[in-house]
């Protein structure tokens, strides 16, 4: 369409014009592994090379070699890389023998990348990663549905998925063809697919939330008709978040609490029986706040993350050059097969565990001097439910105990140096495990800044600003979380560093090498406020500007030069309270800038 006169009447084209997007050269390459198998289980190993915008690109070509931590048999140790497809894929690989595997791949004897890890043993689960968030250009997005699920497969190298469009504009034909696809595409024990929507109501009668169905051909319970023409099915409207659960009472679905632009109100309504879990992170940000605001109210939901991509890329979502400053995140189900039935069991028992967009192993389990009662659903809301008698359990899990503590194990194998473990008891922190001491301090300085102005739609925090080092210079410089190639965050002369990007409640910043590390000031001045310390006085502890707003901060560490190591395992003492729940989670801050919650183990005594 044209508005020739500039008269707001615009006319149709005879011809459409139409412009390719492609992807660029080769950038970045992406080995991608589970991070959980059992010992003889088979998976898939993926490998893929972006561009600088994150797109899998087929500008790329070499002579591959791979070398493994522990032997792995399907997998070769070389080949050509000529991908048909912008990835390739080796499927039915064995480990046969319990460990740690990491694959390092060389192109043309170069190393190109690192996978994460994936632990292999004999505990009866597995990890199967997911994204069960994101639209396409029938609503509000890019690309086909079709394309959406095969990057979701083939370029993400996801074991879940789901769409979710919002309710008031999916027409009946669309939610047809929609249900009509994850019946083709979903593949029990390879590709699990389910069918759902966002239920899209405002934030005062309860905001967005996913709807997830066990099976095709269900109803869509909208909150509105608002951009629908046909309003023939008006009256299955859900109106509110109290009408969607009662419409779901009978029903074989799960629900999610989402923070979006019209966030959900976790105050206003909340059915444990369908809402098991809210979604910590997201393309619009990271939200601590949706989890822990329900702990006074003795809320007992797990940790999900996901993209809420609307560029059509599941599992791989960049922000892309938008106002979104985060990459997308990941869901990790706990459980023993990769089918719908299995993945809803691991969301009703809350099962699982959401990053920022990694691919790391958590796992937190609890273990018990005396029996302790196991509730396979929440009793508060399910009172007949008959528990086990148990002497651990593991995240998401509900347990009623007499001991008045209890230990809490907790493993971390991630893809880079673990910066930190924080140890929380709802929204306490019992105790931040880290991977160094004071003694391996070196001449790293660490500036992050981080946070959003407020819950709603324009979070976004837009920080420009300067860090400057009187005497000190730098040598190498680090940036974290620069998920836009065209951010600003730049090295200027050797003793100072500029940056104009966005944070979304998650955070960003730089590692400064220095030289004559403790001499001299540093002087950061931004937007948000302004901070001057002396370098010999930034050492272990973190020194903190409060910057107002939601979580807004600047923070200033010492770390060591070296690498931190990227496995913890650790065991610690949690006291349980008399009354009322004792949530028990972790999350855990690699180096490199991701970060993941365990959804929480709910002990209690009374």
């Amino acid at each position: 369409m044209t508005d020739v006169q500039a008269t707001g009447n615009f006319l149709p084209l005879p011809d459409q014009f139409a412009i390719g997007v492609h992807p660029g050269p080769g950038s970045n390459w992406h080995a991608v592994l589970p991070s959980l198998r059992q010992v003889g289980e088979g998976f898939r190993f993926g490998l893929k090379c972006e561009d600088k915008w994150g797109n899998p690109t087929d500008q790329a070509s070499g002579r591959v070699r791979i070398e493994t931590s522990i032997p792995v048999d399907g997998l070769p140790e070389s080949f050509d890389y000529v991908p048909s497809d912008r990835s390739m894929i080796f499927d039915d690989l064995t480990v046969n023998e319990a460990g740690t595997l990491r694959v390092r791949i060389f192109v043309d004897d170069m190393l190109a990348c690192e996978s994460g890890p994936m632990v292999v043993n004999d505990a009866g689960l597995s990890g199967y990663w997911g994204d069960l968030h994101g639209q396409t250009g029938e609503t509000v997005g890019v690309n086909s549905i079709e394309s959406y699920f095969d990057f979701a497969r083939n370029k993400a190298f996801l074991d879940v998925c789901a769409h979710q469009a919002n309710d008031f504009q999916i027409n009946q034909t669309f939610w047809h063809k929609l249900n009509d696809l994850t019946a083709r595409v979903n593949e029990p024990g390879r590709f699990t697919v389910f069918p759902g929507y966002e239920w899209s109501g405002n934030t005062a009668i309860g905001g967005d939330h996913n709807v997830f169905y066990a099976t095709e051909g269900r109803p869509i319970y909208r909150c509105s008709h608002a951009l629908l023409e046909d309003r023939s099915e008006m009256a299955e409207d859900a109106n509110t978040l109290t009408d969607l659960f009662a419409k779901l009472q009978n029903e074989d679905a799960t629900v999610y609490a989402h923070v979006g632009g019209r966030y959900c109100n976790i105050h206003y309504d909340h059915d444990p029986r369908i809402e098991t879990a809210v979604e910590m992170h997201s393309a619009w940000g990271t939200f601590e706040w949706v989890l822990t605001d329900g702990f006074p109210m003795r809320r007992r939901v797990g940790v999900v993350c996901n993209s809420d991509g609307h560029k059509g890329r599941p599992g791989a979502s960049y922000p892309g050059a938008s106002r979104f400053g985060a990459y997308g995140g990941l869901t990790c189900f706990l459980t023993d097969r990769n089918d719908r039935g299995s993945i809803m069991e691991a969301q009703r028992r809350r099962h699982h565990y959401g990053t920022t967009g990694c691919r790391m192993h958590l796992a937190v389990s609890a273990r018990f001097e005396n029996d302790a009662a196991l509730f396979w659903r929440n009793p508060l809301s399910s009172p007949d439910v008959v528990p086990d008698n148990v002497r651990n359990a593991m995240m998401g899990d509900i347990v009623r105990v007499t001991d008045e503590t209890v230990d809490i194990d907790t493993r971390v194998e991630a893809h880079a140096g673990i910066l930190e473990v924080e140890l929380r008891d709802a929204d306490e922190v019992i105790e931040r495990l880290q991977t160094y001491s004071p003694d391996d301090l070196g001449e790293r300085i660490r500036v992050t800044w981080s946070g959003a102005e407020y819950r709603g739609r324009g979070r976004d925090v837009r920080w420009t600003g300067r860090a400057q080092f009187d005497q000190a210079r730098i040598r190498d410089l680090t940036t974290i979380n620069t998920w836009n190639p065209e951010t600003i965050l730049d090295q200027r002369g050797s003793q100072s560093v500029v940056w104009n990007g966005v944070t979304t409640g998650n955070f960003m910043g730089f590692d400064a090498y220095l030289a004559d590390s403790r001499t001299g000031r540093l002087n950061i001045s931004t937007n948000q406020g302004m901070l001057d310390v002396a370098l010999k006085e930034v050492g272990f502890a973190p020194s903190v500007f409060d910057a107002g707003g939601l979580g807004k901060k600047i923070t200033i560490q010492r770390l060591p030069d070296a690498p931190l190591e990227r496995s913890v395992i650790a065991t610690r003492s949690v006291k349980i309270r008399e009354t009322g729940d004792t949530p028990v989670w972790v999350r855990v801050t690699t180096e490199d800038g991701f970060q993941a919650w365990s959804s929480p183990i709910y002990l209690y005594r009374k």
